[in-house]
């Protein structure tokens, strides 16, 4: 069989196409909301249940998720849990009313739970250290690529066919991922196109030993762990508000109607995506430029993100539907890029049979931070509105930079070099 140069690249857009379908699998609710209030008749605090159902269930699986990937493999866990998501998904088609619709949202928080551990894990296999942010930054835009091709592609299916029909076709993505992930998924140490050049490339810097099991009980006995926990606790309600309340806000309150929306909806995900790949690039730049270290370059990149993430607490300033979309795009692009640096310092932190265990963990705790705020949501943006609680994403993205900068950054001038990651087991 033919080596195939540069193909950590091919295996990584692999993922970031998994990651594109997740998301626009997850983001179809919230582009539907306006339509299924007025067709399922439920209320804004009933529509926080039903979001919250996802996010529950999302919090909660991510770190058993994370395990059984670590477990089985991550050919066979990715390619399960992207089949059941899919099947779910496209189950939406099926509710009558908001607590039906809530059950199957579960569900697909459930098994959408594998796929941020699965990412992480890839870039970790097949990535050295020193282009792991790179890595994750690119998956990572999977996510706002989705989010980005959610709205017109959603919008059109319902216009045209209906929601139902909107919620099945979305969901076939899911299924055609797992078979096609199943399918052309290798580890590095069984991939029969990868070059032996390039498998060393990956490989340096990396102890060459026989790794033991996943432990939950060594990820948790990390103090830094739980520095990533709280801050993922802080930055996921930021994106889980743009995911799931941007398209209700726009309509209800700015008095935009689905069109006019669909029209506008995808530039806050098109800004996310350019913070992700910004992110990947700036960590390798703070390490040449400032003569940081690796863990250090990737904390000074969450700075910069929450700085810029003050766009959601100018909302309340302009009263031109097209200018808060602009400032929305602002703190989309914030966020993907702390996020995706997040991620990487998952990387720097765990050995590769951790990596997607303490990844679920730290997604449990963002998505739980993410549940809370959007019941927040509910119940208050009827009665103070939705301006003063999307200032408040600002104040938290900066708190997650204090907590991160003060765990973990390093003093002195500290290398920063990888984990001694070995070759994880074959799948």
């Amino acid at each position: 069989m033919n080596k195939i140069r540069g193909l950590r690249w091919q295996i990584l857009a692999l993922m970031m196409l998994g990651t594109v379908v997740n998301y626009i699998d997850r983001n179809t609710l919230g582009i539907l909301a306006p339509t299924l209030k007025e067709q399922l008749h439920f209320s804004t605090e009933q529509y926080s249940f039903i979001v919250s159902a996802f996010q529950l269930c999302y919090s909660l699986m991510q770190p058993v998720a994370g395990y059984i990937t670590d477990l089985v493999g991550l050919k066979l866990g990715y390619a399960m849990f992207a089949f059941v998501w899919g099947a779910a998904a496209a189950a939406h088609a099926l509710a009558g009313s908001w607590q039906s619709m809530a059950f199957f949202r579960g569900l697909l928080g459930v098994s959408e739970a594998a796929a941020m551990p699965s990412g992480v894990k890839t870039s970790t296999l097949w990535f050295p250290a020193k282009e792991r942010s790179i890595a994750t930054g690119w998956f990572n835009t999977g996510s706002s690529i989705g989010a980005m091709v959610a709205p017109p592609f959603v919008i059109w299916l319902s216009l045209t066919y209906g929601w139902q029909e909107a919620f099945i076709v979305t969901g076939l993505l899911g299924v055609g991922m797992s078979a096609l992930w199943y399918t052309l998924y290798r580890n590095p140490e069984n991939h029969p196109r990868l070059t032996k050049e390039e498998h060393d490339y990956i490989l340096e810097g990396q102890a060459h030993v026989e790794l033991p099991k996943p432990s939950v009980k060594r990820v948790l006995g990390k103090g830094k762990f739980w520095s990533i926990a709280a801050a993922r606790f802080l930055t996921e309600p930021a994106w889980q508000t743009f995911s799931f309340w941007i398209p209700l806000y726009m309509v209800s309150t700015r008095g935009m109607d689905i069109k006019q929306f669909a029209l506008f909806a995808w530039l806050p995900f098109l800004a996310g995506d350019i913070g992700c790949i910004l992110s990947g690039y700036m960590s390798p730049f703070f390490v040449k430029r400032f003569k940081m270290s690796l863990v250090n370059s990737r904390i000074a990149g969450v700075g910069v993100g929450a700085v810029c993430m003050v766009g959601p607490a100018l909302i309340s300033f302009t009263v031109s539907p097209i200018a808060a979309i602009f400032l929305f795009s602002l703190g989309a692009f914030a966020h993907q890029m702390l996020s995706s640096l997040l991620y990487a310092l998952v990387t720097d932190t765990f050995e590769k049979q951790d990596v997607a265990t303490a990844t679920g963990f730290g997604g449990m705790a963002g998505y739980m931070g993410g549940m809370i705020f959007s019941l927040i949501i509910g119940q208050l943006a009827t009665t103070i509105g939705y301006e003063p609680l999307f200032a408040c994403l600002t104040v938290f993205d900066l708190a997650a930079f204090v907590i991160i900068a003060l765990v973990l950054g390093q003093r002195g001038g500290k290398s920063a070099a990888a984990m001694p990651n070995a070759t994880a087991g074959a799948d």
